[in-house]
């Protein structure tokens, strides 16, 4: 994934793999600072640095499929853009088929937000009660996860446009709110 966010030449990834990108690498980041922590009393367990490290490398799992995801939600709404739109009943199809690609593409970034804010709440867990050699990677984490966290808030605005059912809109709208409560 990481050489397609890379390639300028590849169009159906971006922002939003590349935010899922940085949260996985911000909780890669914590788990490995979580167990440089587990040999002294920084503040937390043993057993909480083992919590922190589980949770922190599934995540990394999770968002490393979410900027997979993010790519085969755009290609949802690029074919829906490629129907045919000569007849009312093909305009109506395609119409229905880009706000249903909408809707999966603001979904992903949606999901992988929340695990980037995750990410970043097991970051603000072990800040100042982890190896302190390690200080500036956890700092490093923190920013990554917020980072993500801003880049999937970005991508969900995107796609609004996109979704016609104000309903739908509203809920996305409110996941935005939540999002940036971190």
């Amino acid at each position: 994934m990481l050489e397609k966010v890379m390639d300028s030449n590849n169009f159906t990834v971006g922002g939003g793999a590349a935010s899922a990108l940085s949260g996985a690498m911000a909780a890669g980041m914590i788990s490995m600072v979580a167990k440089l922590s587990t040999k002294k009393n920084y503040g937390l367990t043993v057993e909480k640095y083992n919590e922190v490290s589980k949770e922190a490398d599934e995540l990394a799992e999770k968002l490393l499929v979410g900027a997979e995801d993010d790519e085969k939600a755009f290609c949802k709404i690029k074919a829906a853009y490629a129907l045919s739109k000569s007849t009312d009943e093909e305009k109506k199809e395609r119409s229905k088929a880009i706000q249903n690609g909408g809707i999966a593409a603001a979904t992903v970034p949606k999901e992988n937000g929340f695990m980037c804010k995750r990410v970043y709440e097991l970051g603000m867990l072990i800040k100042d009660k982890s190896n302190p050699n390690a200080g500036s990677d956890l700092d490093m984490a923190i920013m990554l996860s917020r980072a993500g966290i801003k880049g999937c808030i970005l991508n969900v605005e995107a796609n609004l446009p996109l979704i016609k059912d104000e309903k739908i809109k509203a809920q996305f709208e409110k996941y935005i709110i939540d999002l940036k409560e971190s």
